[in-house]
């Protein structure tokens, strides 16, 4: 099985199929980091402080016997560490077991007042989400390119960025992000973002590419056509696809046989796709099939096509 690279703007390397630690429940997530490392061949592994399970995600790490240096692992500063980043990294650092991340982002580009209402989503009195209006996102970034600087991280970037933000926040900056971490499939394919990165020499990375609980994209017939057509499994397909196209994709499960079919799958299906079936998987959305399946009531307009409104 070989699982191709993506470059980022540093020079460094990023394999194309990362595994997910959304949703893990700690007292799983040891055996689930450990079987997708030592069994699966996944070097690439997706983090976030706001997942509340990388300790258990460290101790995988460590149980799987592949040393650091052979790992791209990533991780993300939430929003309530706006004002203090390095601290948010330190203690991700500390619950992974390791002093350097090859990939650190910022989660959302929204800063939230830690009022202690809540660990990760502080609300105001009327039950809104209290964001931080006082503080400018450039000055996030301006902490993360001094962590790069350090030495701490190897490379920075972003996630839920949109043009719009981007094209608000990029003139300020000294290093240009390495990747912007999206929600990507053929129902929410973003052209014109995906575009727009490609001509900043953004990497892409794709989250929740099979879609959420019950998405119909696993379903969905024009996926299932072409899945047939190669004895492919769906998720192959939309694995693939990213893969095809140039892009990282962040696949997750819970299950040991799905964990290693898909980097399996994903490698395989990106081989075999081809120019047709990429341009009908690009096609799906706009035949009527649009649909955005994380669209968190931030209550904010964050610049993002087919966003429902709040």
């Amino acid at each position: 099985m070989s699982i191709p690279s993506v470059k980022l703007n540093t020079g460094a390397e990023i394999p194309a199929v990362g595994y997910g630690t959304w949703q893990l429940k700690p007292e799983d997530a040891v055996k689930q980091v450990e079987y997708a490392i030592k069994e699966a061949g996944y070097r690439h592994i997706d983090c976030a402080f706001g997942y509340l399970n990388e300790t258990s995600v460290g101790e995988g790490i460590r149980n799987s016997g592949v040393p650091r240096s052979e790992l791209f692992i990533t991780s993300k500063v939430w929003g309530t560490w706006h004002r203090k980043v390095e601290e948010c990294l330190d203690m991700t650092l500390a619950a992974l077991g390791t002093d350097y991340l090859d990939l650190y982002l910022m989660h959302w580009p929204i800063p939230l007042n830690p009022n202690g209402s809540h660990p990760l989503i502080p609300l105001r009195p009327d039950g809104k989400r209290d964001i931080d209006d006082a503080w400018d996102i450039k000055d996030t970034w301006k902490q993360l390119e001094a962590l790069l600087k350090k030495g701490k991280v190897r490379a920075i970037g972003v996630s839920n960025f949109s043009q719009k933000t981007l094209e608000a926040f990029l003139p300020y900056v000294e290093i240009t992000p390495a990747v912007d971490q999206l929600e990507l499939h053929p129902y929410n394919p973003d052209h014109a973002l995906v575009a727009y990165l490609e001509s900043k020499g953004i990497v892409l990375q794709a989250y929740s590419p099979l879609g959420s609980t019950n998405s119909p994209l696993i379903s969905d017939e024009t996926v299932a056509k072409i899945a047939e057509k190669y004895s492919f499994t769906p998720a192959d397909v939309l694995l693939g696809w990213h893969v095809a196209k140039g892009r990282v994709v962040i696949a997750r499960s819970n299950t040991p046989s799905r964990i290693a079919s898909n980097i399996k799958g994903a490698a395989a299906a990106a081989q075999a796709l081809s120019k047709e079936d990429l341009a009908t998987l690009d096609g799906i959305a706009a035949a009527g099939k649009q649909q955005r399946l994380v669209t968190p009531p931030w209550g904010i307009d964050l610049g993002f096509e087919h966003w429902p409104s709040q």
